[in-house]
């Protein structure tokens, strides 16, 4: 059972697995860092710590950003979408964003080719 307000609960559309989508943005930059998982308790422990805690989907476990690697996110805003389905969080990050040292998940060089003009 969740502590997470149950006003916040509401406005959440969840995935089958009670996930949301959390976007992570560094506050000064604007970089986008990562993206990881929710459900309610991780938020509830996200607005109440000041730091990131995700559902690991792999390990089916909480976990904080940082506890083990040192590099943490501390929460500047957390932002909810139009559709219920995503969380933009802003933070001061610390070290590396990404599993693999990197200060962001989405590095350059990784962007897909557009088609331009196309009709949809």
């Amino acid at each position: 059972m969740s502590s997470l307000d149950p006003t916040i609960a509401a406005r959440l559309t969840r995935d089958p697995s009670g996930l949301v989508a959390a976007i992570v943005q560094d506050d000064a930059s604007g970089d986008v860092l990562m993206l990881g998982w929710m459900d309610d308790e991780a938020l509830h422990r996200t607005l109440t710590s000041g730091r990131v805690t995700f559902w690991s989907r792999s390990r089916r476990e909480y976990w904080r950003k940082g506890d083990t690697s040192g590099h943490t996110q501390h929460v500047r805003s957390v932002a909810i979408d139009c559709d219920g389905d995503a969380l933009l969080v802003r933070v001061e990050q610390v070290g590396a964003a990404c599993h693999t040292g990197e200060r962001t998940c989405f590095l350059s060089g990784g962007e897909l080719p557009a088609v331009v003009g196309s009709a949809a």
